[in-house]
């Protein structure tokens, strides 16, 4: 198949999606994923290095920008009440899915998946319906949530390749380093800036023709990534610190998130979720299938639904069940921690299509579910 039908059908898919959206009232991922997935079947998207490369670049833009809700000096102001509310919320998760996984007999692996927090589509959400309470509150115990999931898929990776032994031991030491190393950055720059306060206005002004702003932050982005890769540590990470660091250290400029967003969301990251409709094989879905994924998604959201409970009374019954919903949808940390086991051979070809569409499915039924229930809580 030629470059140019991909280049061709991509096109169609990123003109006609906010139409089709906007008639069925359904989230533009959903109808994006969807047409990945249609356009796919009927060979009209295949897979080259061009189209993967795009789709894991909007992945990580995804997370540059769930990296830029985050304002770490406004983390570290959270009460205390609420931060320990979070931890509960994460032991809780974390005990579910054991149990889960030991009630079911399912392999070891899930008791890495189950669990699994990322922020990233939560910006989807956002995009659609705003900034809410809920969701301001769902992102910052997500972050917390996703570092861990991301450290746990991190070690994972490392075992997966190098076993149980030094390599693996020395690739973890990398990590907490690299952790160490940023908390430093983040003192030093807040002295900087503390001493200097022109100088964040220096180099993001407010009033700027060249784009000063979009050019550092996207720098900043690229260097990360490259560094992250030298090092062999997960980007997913570097792409979302980036991000932290721009909220953290140059909030005074508004307007940034809003001219990065934009091209996010109307190409990279519309690419990135057709690359993920497209990597679901429909031929190979079956009853069973739909069944296995069904029980999963279900399990997913409902553990996170009694995690979530500890919130009850800070944010009410349909609140607490929207903070749930939007925690669970680990759609690219979970095909990835599906990637590594299936390499490994730890899970099945059957079990790895299971995983990849209980992926997509989670952030179909989820994104529905938030839309329907949002209302009912705007009545």
């Amino acid at each position: 198949m030629s470059a140019e039908l991909l280049i061709i059908s991509l096109s169609i898919i990123l003109l006609i999606s906010p139409f089709l959206s906007n008639t069925l009232k359904l989230p533009i991922s959903m109808v994006e994923i969807t047409l990945g997935a249609i356009f796919s079947a009927v060979g009209l998207i295949h897979h080259n290095e061009m189209f993967n490369l795009l789709a894991e670049v909007g992945f990580l833009y995804l997370m540059l920008l769930a990296g830029m809700e985050v304002n770490l000096k406004d983390l570290f102001k959270m009460e205390k009440s609420i931060f320990k509310k979070g931890l509960l919320f994460l032991i809780i998760l974390n005990i579910l899915s054991l149990v889960f996984v030991l009630m079911f007999g399912f392999s070891k692996v899930f008791l890495v998946i189950m669990p699994l927090i990322s922020i990233g589509l939560m910006i989807s959400i956002q995009q659609e319906i705003g900034k809410k309470e809920w969701l301001d509150l769902a992102i910052k115990i997500g972050v917390l949530g996703e570092l861990i999931s991301i450290l746990i898929l991190t070690v994972v990776s490392g075992y997966f390749e190098f076993g149980f032994g030094k390599k693996l031991l020395f690739n973890i030491g990398i990590l907490f380093l690299f952790l160490a190393f940023l908390a430093i950055v983040f003192f030093l720059m807040r002295a900087l800036f503390w001493w200097f306060p022109k100088l964040k206005h220096y180099l993001m002004p407010g009033v700027d023709k060249y784009h000063q702003d979009v050019r550092i932050a996207i720098s900043f982005f690229f260097i990360m990534i490259a560094f992250l890769m030298k090092i062999h540590l997960d980007v997913v990470l570097g792409a979302f610190v980036v991000g932290v660091f721009i909220a953290t250290f140059f909030e005074h400029n508004k307007d940034l998130e809003h001219k990065l967003a934009p091209f996010g969301f109307g190409f990279l990251i519309t690419i990135f979720f057709v690359h993920v409709g497209s990597s679901l094989n429909l031929s190979l879905i079956s009853l069973k299938m739909i069944k296995d994924s069904l029980i999963i998604v279900a399990a997913m959201i409902a553990i996170r639904v009694f995690a979530s409970t500890v919130f009850y009374f800070t944010l009410g019954l349909k609140k607490m069940i929207l903070f749930a919903l939007s925690l669970s949808m680990p759609l690219t940390l979970l095909i990835a921690t599906a990637t590594l086991a299936h390499q490994n051979g730890t899970i099945s070809d059957y079990w790895y299509n299971v995983l990849v569409f209980t992926a997509v499915l989670e952030v179909i039924v989820v994104m529905i579910s938030v839309k329907i229930i949002e209302k009912k809580v705007q009545e």
